[in-house]
């Protein structure tokens, strides 16, 4: 190995990247942490039910789509022609795709986001609730492919390929959990159900009204779980109610609260209407939330906590706006949903990215400026690639071995190029 001034050549090489394309290094790094490929394939070995590895490794499959996610590669096509150690023909690889199971990709995500839950909350956040956990829970549905399967090639409309339930944790701003669905026009009330296993004593899941069901409610009753729901118009039924007690203003409108029973003998849960000075896009006045958090948490609490679920729409702008989620070539509902799974875990990665970056320039920026995703998205692929060609993986430290001097020289040298992007405020109108 070549020596220089006391480092090795990769040192120095590493180090000159750290200074001209940190967001790349940041991104190379936590990638690393989130989803090494040793972890990838073992996860695999673990939760595959009828595919086995022969001379393709899952980790491979999750490596070309990343790829794609990130807009480093416009199609899986193209990752694959330019890859110089594809193991199979591009036939196998499309197979392998098309027969990737939704238990990996749940395991994936679930997985890969309690890796990287330690990071982002040693970097320090600010709960939505001091001492509980939240969770908002909502569904995405992919668009039509423009990848005709052979059984739709005679009609006119295109298929879609499916849709999925994202679990996400809007203090630490990562995807915790998923669930996707092959059948577009399956219910997601049903699709759900699978992700209420998780729910925990101290978790708040919220969501909005179309997972107003007397199942998903008394499934989180039941788990001990908090819940904020938007009141659906025709269930569940109501058997008994209170009187309407009058809870005072908050920044949007007048609160008021009553009791109410879906079951006799069950303990009451509380109705909070909010009567708001600005009706919703949709011309709504009156907003009902239900909910079972206990009495210390005020109703004015409740209808401002439930502002926060917007945040879950913003993270589905990101996928969409920053990141390659929709890949409108794969029509068959697994690999578009292999291609949505891995553009989660991307996302996950940029909010690590993100959070660092904040946090390495609190003290020296304005009160509020956030880092902005896109223009971390565009700088990684920029210099993402060059990097790993001047900079070969197995001269990369493994995570375990990377020094701290590596992420905070990143964090300290990425300030962003253009006017940072802020995502809507937490005074919007909810939805």
């Amino acid at each position: 190995m070549i020596k220089r001034e006391g480092k090795t050549m990769w040192d120095a090489i590493l180090a000159r990247f750290e200074k001209q394309a940190p967001a790349s290094v940041m991104a190379r790094l936590a990638l690393e942490r989130a989803m090494p490929a040793a972890w990838v394939d073992e996860m695999f070995e673990t939760h595959r039910q009828r595919q086995y590895p022969r001379e393709l490794l899952f980790s491979t499959v999750v490596e070309l789509m990343s790829l794609v996610s990130l807009g480093l590669r416009p199609s899986l096509h193209a990752a694959a022609r330019q890859m110089d150690n594809l193991p199979v023909s591009l036939a196998a690889l499309y197979d392998k795709v098309r027969r990737t199971e939704p238990v990996l990709l749940r395991a994936l995500v679930r997985g890969s986001a309690q890796r990287l839950e330690p990071i982002v909350s040693a970097l320090g956040t600010v709960p939505c609730l001091p001492g509980w956990q939240v969770r908002i829970v909502d569904g995405n549905h992919l668009p039509a492919s423009e990848k005709r399967l052979a059984p739709l090639r005679d009609q006119r409309a295109a298929a879609l390929p499916g849709h999925s339930l994202v679990v996400y944790d809007p203090d630490l701003d990562l995807v915790t959990d998923l669930a996707v669905c092959e059948d577009a026009y399956e219910s997601e009330r049903t699709g759900v159900l699978p992700l209420l296993d998780s729910a925990r004593p101290g978790q708040l899941w919220m969501a909005d009204r179309h997972f107003c069901t007397r199942t998903i409610l008394q499934s989180l009753q039941q788990a001990r779980a908090g819940f904020i729901v938007r009141q659906d118009a025709r269930h569940p039924r109501i058997v008994r109610e209170g009187p309407w007690h009058d809870r005072g203003r908050v920044e949007t409108g007048w609160v008021l609260e009553q009791d109410i029973h879906i079951d006799e003998g069950q303990a009451p849960w509380r109705r909070i209407e909010l009567r708001l000075d600005r009706p919703t896009a949709s011309g709504e006045s009156v907003l009902w939330l239900w909910s079972n958090l206990p009495a210390t948490i005020d109703a004015r609490q409740i209808a401002e906590l439930y502002r926060r679920r917007w945040r879950i729409e913003g993270m589905f702008q990101r996928l969409e706006s920053v990141l390659q989620s929709e890949i409108r070539s794969l029509g068959h509902p697994r690999a578009a949903l292999l291609g949505f799974a891995v553009a989660v875990l991307a996302c996950n990665l940029l909010a690590v990215l993100k959070h660092s970056v904040e946090q390495a320039h609190r003290e020296q920026l304005p009160e509020g400026w956030e880092a902005s995703p896109y223009h971390l998205a565009v700088q990684v692929r920029s210099r993402y690639e060059g990097m790993l060609v001047a900079l070969p993986v197995e001269h990369w430290p493994s995570w375990p071995t990377v020094r701290p001097a590596h992420w905070r020289s990143a964090c300290w040298r990425w300030h962003g190029t253009s006017s940072p992007v802020r995502w809507p405020p937490a005074s919007a109108v909810p939805r």
